[in-house]
């Protein structure tokens, strides 16, 4: 009797031990790939897209290496052309957030899909998870321009099995409170509100991140 609580007492302290060993988790390296709405024009740094994400995240407790990798006025064809430096050695996961410049002059589709297809494509070959952030033209370029532009963002998540948000802009693109005078990019209650509708988004995306890491 008095060897089996023994036993059970020392097995206990094993396991109180071993579980208080256990080293926290690293937090996630992560770069937010974009142009103005990731750099966050018109707006204090900490106000900036990728920096309340890295808050909205920490709320919840998940660790995060952030990275802002936003370039104002940059097209997907300027990300693709950075790319190499812009997401150094390391890093474990990229939120695309290109496009918007390209539909706001009127960039071929055609181009803007090549672009991006050689980015998602790069990143996976480097092993590193990507998540795709959509953009919707706007509609002065006519239907066939929207349908052609509209569909690249779908097409590369299903070609690549990579997870993607509709429309970056959601719940924020024409409403004049909750953007900046110029109508384009959002106010600090904007960011927020693109920050909490993307982050359950955000979270799975991280999660997978997580699993492979094992």
């Amino acid at each position: 009797m008095h060897i089996a609580v023994l036993m059970f007492a020392v097995m206990t302290i094993a396991t109180g031990a071993s579980a208080q060993a256990q080293p926290a988790a690293k937090p996630i390296k992560l770069v937010v790939l974009g142009d103005s709405l990731s750099a966050g024009l018109g707006l204090p740094a900490q106000q900036a897209f990728p920096t309340k994400l890295q808050k909205a995240l920490q709320a919840k407790g998940i660790e995060v290496d952030m990275t802002n990798a936003g370039v104002s006025g940059d097209t997907s064809s300027g990300g693709r052309d950075r790319l190499d430096w812009s997401v150094p050695e390391g890093t474990e996961g990229v939120i695309v957030e290109l496009g918007a410049n390209d539909a706001l002059r009127g960039i071929d589709p055609g181009l803007t899909r090549t672009a991006l297809t050689d980015i998602v494509g790069r990143l996976k070959a480097r092993k590193i998870a990507v998540m795709l952030c959509g953009m919707l033209a706007p509609p002065n370029y006519g239907a066939d321009y929207a349908a052609r532009f509209n569909s690249i963002y779908p097409d590369l998540a299903k070609q690549f099995d990579v997870p993607l948000y509709p429309f970056f802009l959601d719940g924020v693109a024409a409403d004049a409170k909750l953007n900046q005078a110029d109508g384009i990019h959002p106010t600090a209650e904007g960011v927020d509100i693109v920050v909490n509708n993307m982050l359950p988004t955000v979270e799975a995306f991280l999660r997978t991140i997580g699993e492979q890491r094992r």
